[in-house]
């Protein structure tokens, strides 16, 4: 017996077709025109990547900042990187603050999110875009892509990024193997509790951009779970016509192993767990366990017999509450990392 077809609801269609653009749309001569007396910040969280972040730093200086004046602030949150990432930004043409500093007097928070938050403390724009910093083949369109509905539409306060991810394996290309974690964990999730995100291509991309004032409303979750809990909180606080995507093409980056993705998954669904219980959808009183037990190729000392060797993760979130709340503990001075 065949399955009845299904088809997005009319909401995510009308979503889906009305606010999807493409990074070609978005010129940086005609962003300049539309930007009028707005500030266009752009922040990269960088935890040991001196190999990519030079370039990256370097292409949107040279061709958004001195070649067309779009971006007026260039930060790199250096997030407590052991190799020489922050020296590298900086020679590139960075202002490169520490996370540490940044949220100094503030609890001691760990991952991608906090330094995300502490990227947005130090931000002065009315404009913020988020990239990641170990991306290959960077373009200046990347940018432009995110902050083009932002300049030329007041109605959108968030934009978020897709693209082609290739995988690249040991024999071969697969062109869009890439974004495994959003297809087989945040896809699913939010299309069970939070359909009207069903449209978003890549819920779990690292390329967005918002206006700041809106950005500072939303808490940031402290691990791979910022993404998910942002879109969510996002749609709750503006909803959803005031979200958009664009098309960037195509997102060459470092790959993660699936032990890796395996831990981001666990965070993403802790992260998702707390939105249910703060809807009421899932018990208040219960606390999910926060370890994560995997196994890889190898024996220990303790279980000779066994040919895989437990490793056991603490895979906890938490979140830095709404910058609006800590702005008077949090001033944007400049900290070098």
């Amino acid at each position: 017996m065949r399955d009845a077809e299904a088809s997005v609801t009319p909401v995510v269609e009308a979503w889906a077709t009305y606010r999807t653009s493409s990074a070609a749309e978005w010129t940086s001569r005609r962003l300049l025109r539309a930007k009028g007396d707005s500030r266009v910040s752009v922040v990269l969280p960088a935890r040991n990547e001196e190999a990519t972040v030079g370039a990256i730093v370097s292409t949107i200086r040279e061709h958004l900042m001195d070649r067309v004046p779009l971006v007026d602030e260039l930060i790199v949150v250096d997030s407590r990187s052991t190799d020489r990432t922050a020296q590298v930004a900086r020679s590139a043409g960075a202002e490169v603050v520490g996370q540490d500093e940044m949220t100094r007097g503030l609890p001691r928070l760990t991952g991608k999110g906090d330094a995300l938050w502490a990227g947005l403390a130090a931000a002065e724009g009315d404009v913020v875009a988020f990239v990641d910093a170990d991306l290959h083949e960077f373009r200046p369109h990347f940018v432009t892509g995110l902050i083009g509905p932002l300049l030329t539409d007041p109605s959108v306060d968030f934009v978020k990024g897709f693209y082609h991810r290739p995988l690249v394996g040991a024999a071969s290309v697969e062109a869009d193997g890439g974004g495994r974690v959003t297809e087989l964990m945040a896809r699913p999730l939010l299309n069970l509790f939070w359909p009207e995100l069903a449209g978003f291509v890549q819920p779990l991309a690292g390329e967005y951009a918002g206006r700041r004032d809106v950005l500072e409303r939303v808490p940031f979750v402290s691990g791979y779970g910022v993404e998910t809990a942002m879109l969510i909180d996002l749609l709750d606080l503006v909803g959803l016509d005031a979200l958009a995507q664009v098309d960037l093409g195509e997102r060459r980056h470092r790959h993660q192993d699936t032990a890796a993705l395996g831990r981001m998954s666990a965070q993403i669904m802790l992260t998702a767990w707390s939105r249910l219980q703060r809807r009421g959808w899932a018990n208040p009183g219960a606390v999910p366990a926060a370890l994560l037990t995997q196994f890889r190729r190898g024996g220990s000392d303790a279980l000779p017999n066994l040919d895989r060797e437990i490793v056991v993760s603490d895979v906890s979130v938490e979140e830095r509450p709404p910058l609006a709340e800590l702005r008077h503990r949090v001033s944007r001075r400049r900290v070098p990392a």
